[in-house]
């Protein structure tokens, strides 16, 4: 794993993990070009795209592998993965009560009270969207370097270039509404990109972990799928469902989650 800084390599591995952050900037950049807000259809259906995209990372690259990795390993091959969504889902609980955010589709913020704005707040909780879904590549990321956990490269390129579709929504998600609410092009689509920071850091952190608990690979990886379960089911599924345009949020849903089940196992 020292190898990880060390050798030519190494670029790989931190340009997989730039991935999803291209993605971001991708989406805030169409506030330098959009003429309005996004609609309520449109919202909504960026939001169950992107659920439908980390359901199945979830399932694919994440829980899956963590509980073959298990096997392998011998033992209750179920075990670290359980442990892992259990951990993961308690720490993004922790996370979204301590830290103050406000959903796009929301009025009343969350977390403790605070005296951000509510266009630094709706950027908070996409930044909080974007922890787990760093942590989720930088995992699989982990795996591909550790030769003998039986995961690809080309599985931690998928996932990555899971997250960076479904962040696209989420960098318009950010930018647009900043735009709406008076900011300058320039400004929303630099807090928009600044929502995706995160992840990158996120994957690093997890790569560092791993090479300190190299034998936790397994529940690391089912870590990272628990903490973008909580997110799917804690905010973007009830949102899709508000309004009179959630059906369009169940087949983007759908759309999401086959785009990403297909992403995995063709590349992977």
């Amino acid at each position: 794993m020292g190898l990880f800084l060390h050798n030519t390599e190494s670029m790989n591995y931190l340009a997989t993990i730039l991935i999803p952050l291209v993605g971001t900037v991708a989406g805030a950049s169409t506030v330098l070009f959009a003429r309005r807000t996004p609609s309520q259809r449109l919202h909504t259906t960026l939001l169950g795209f992107a659920a439908g995209v980390m359901v199945a990372a979830s399932v694919w690259s994440l829980i899956i592998p963590a509980i073959d990795l298990s096997a392998d390993m011998g033992g209750l091959s179920w075990m670290p993965a359980a442990v892992g969504v259990i951990l993961g889902m308690l720490f993004l609980l922790v996370l979204d009560s301590v830290v103050p955010h406000q959903h796009l589709s929301s009025d009343t913020p969350e977390g403790p009270r605070s005296k951000l704005g509510r266009r630094h707040k709706l950027m908070l909780a996409v930044t909080l969207h974007n922890i787990p879904e760093g942590m989720a590549v930088g995992a699989v990321v982990a795996g591909a370097l550790a030769e003998d956990a039986g995961i690809t490269m080309a599985s931690a390129t998928a996932l990555a270039l899971g997250m960076a579709i479904q962040n696209i929504p989420e960098g318009a998600i950010v930018a647009l509404p900043m735009r709406g609410d008076g900011i300058s092009r320039g400004r929303a689509f630099g807090n928009g990109v600044l929502s995706g920071i995160v992840e990158p850091i996120a994957a690093l952190m997890m790569i560092l972990l791993f090479e300190h608990i190299a034998p936790a690979l397994p529940y690391l990886l089912a870590f990272s799928a628990g903490a973008m379960l909580y997110v799917v089911v804690e905010e973007l599924i009830p949102e899709t469902q508000q309004g009179e345009h959630s059906n369009t949020g169940t087949i983007a849903f759908a759309l999401g989650f086959v785009l990403m089940m297909i992403l995995d196992v063709a590349l992977g």
